[in-house]
């Protein structure tokens, strides 16, 4: 098959520009028990870069180290070509072995390390140094504030990481850029009230906002994208196919982050998108990826294949043409939110 032709998008205020298409590395590093071995996952990154796809994201979390490690394989050469987030929050410290692990392991193939959160100052540089580590590269283009928030900490936990974050990690984060040691900074979360509150703190260019704005759900419309378009921030819409289920499988990814069976009334939305996708005679796959570049706000959807094979399936959903109709169907059925822009133009 002939490969997508990506557009790129400049983030907030910034000089970069990302492709509207990206990559994602956590199922590459064995998420959600997949087992993805090195190679497929190298191999993966190396056929992304053929195509074309010129952003692509990572994080310590994913395998303790190992996405950024396989990630930095596939581009450590090419790197001048494309742009790289990596996340801080988390700082890995090693384990001798499995049974003296504190943490619960979360990925197929984890390296030997274990998580502590830390969003201080001191750590938001270590965090940052050593991920150039693992990923053998000089720099990155964007540095994002990992998984911080009440859903992911709690009330209480959550009161001081954002206080070591409000107070010096944001210190550091600013730093970086005004050095020009990154390009952008901005967080990379589930959820949407925490970047709502990340204003009162900084300027942040662009938030990775994951299986929040999509055909299942599309909240951030409300209150999170105006708030980006005042202050001229931008976001990558992450999960796209909301953790699968819009793809062809039953796995929902719910607020809290975990993974589970689709609940029934999320089943029930999902037959109904595909009763229109099927009227059409399009994958309803395809209509979800092309879904969020609609919005002015979104710069690059951020999807997770975990082989060649899925990754070339992305690419045809992408280059698939989508009828003005099917839109409009939705809009008509109420699938979208009221206010939702369209792929075909129009507003829901």
């Amino acid at each position: 098959m002939s490969d997508a032709k990506f557009k790129k998008r400049r983030v907030g205020k910034t000089s970069l520009e990302l492709t509207e298409l990206g990559l994602g590395g956590a199922t590459l590093s064995g998420m959600m028990g997949n087992e993805v071995p090195d190679e497929q996952a190298r191999a993966l990154v190396s056929r992304a870069l053929d195509a074309g796809i010129g952003y692509y994201d990572t994080a310590p979390h994913y395998g303790d180290g190992r996405s950024e490690r396989l990630m930095g394989d596939a581009l450590r050469y090419r790197h001048d070509d494309v742009a790289i987030s990596t996340k801080v929050g988390r700082l890995l410290t090693p384990v001798r072995s499995e049974a003296t692990r504190t943490v619960p392991r979360n990925w197929t193939y984890p390296f030997p390390f274990e998580i502590r959160y830390d969003y201080s100052y001191d750590a938001i540089m270590k965090s940052y140094e050593h991920s150039l580590q693992r990923l053998g590269l000089g720099h990155v283009e964007i540095l994002l504030v990992h998984d911080i928030g009440v859903q992911s900490h709690g009330e209480e936990g959550n009161r001081k990481h954002w206080a070591d974050l409000s107070s010096s990690g944001y210190k550091a984060l600013d730093e970086l850029r005004r050095n020009g040691d990154v390009k952008a900074i901005g967080f990379g979360v589930n959820e949407v009230p925490v970047l709502l509150q990340a204003f009162d703190i900084g300027q942040w260019d662009v938030f990775l906002v994951a299986n929040r704005y999509n055909l299942i759900e599309q909240s951030p419309i409300e209150e999170l994208f105006p708030a980006c378009a005042r202050h001229g921030s931008s976001v990558i819409a992450a999960g796209p196919f909301a953790a699968g289920v819009l793809a062809g499988t039953d796995v929902w990814g719910p607020t809290n982050g975990a993974y589970q069976k689709a609940p029934p009334h999320i089943a029930e939305k999902v037959g109904k998108l595909r009763a229109v996708a099927d009227q059409f005679g399009i994958p309803l796959g395809a209509a979800a990826l092309q879904f969020g570049t609609a919005h002015d706000v979104v710069v690059s959807v951020l999807t997770g294949p975990k082989s060649v094979p899925e990754l070339e399936g992305i690419l045809a959903w992408w280059n698939t043409s989508i009828p003005s109709g099917f839109w409009a169907a939705l809009k008509d059925q109420n699938l979208v939110a009221p206010g939702t822009p369209l792929p075909n133009g129009t507003v829901a």
